[in-house]
């Protein structure tokens, strides 16, 4: 396989993902304190919408990929 079937055919399951799944979220730590022996920590969690277009236009280039790297043998 070339880099370019592997691109398409990741961006086609990134695609589909986006489609079925709509967001994903994600938990970053904001801020750290430390009081002698007591730790803090925050953490905040992010959603992310994946919007419908964007999942829709990374199956077709996806797509377009997969038919231009294996016409290029």
């Amino acid at each position: 396989m070339n880099a370019a079937t592997i691109a398409g055919v990741a961006l086609i399951v990134a695609g589909t993902l986006g489609l079925v799944y709509g967001s994903f979220s994600y938990t970053k730590e904001s801020h750290e304190a430390k009081l002698g022996p007591i730790e803090f920590t925050l953490e905040d969690k992010e959603t992310v919408e994946v919007p419908q277009w964007a999942a829709v236009g990374a199956i077709a280039v996806g797509g377009v990929l997969l038919l231009v790297g294996g016409r290029r043998r």
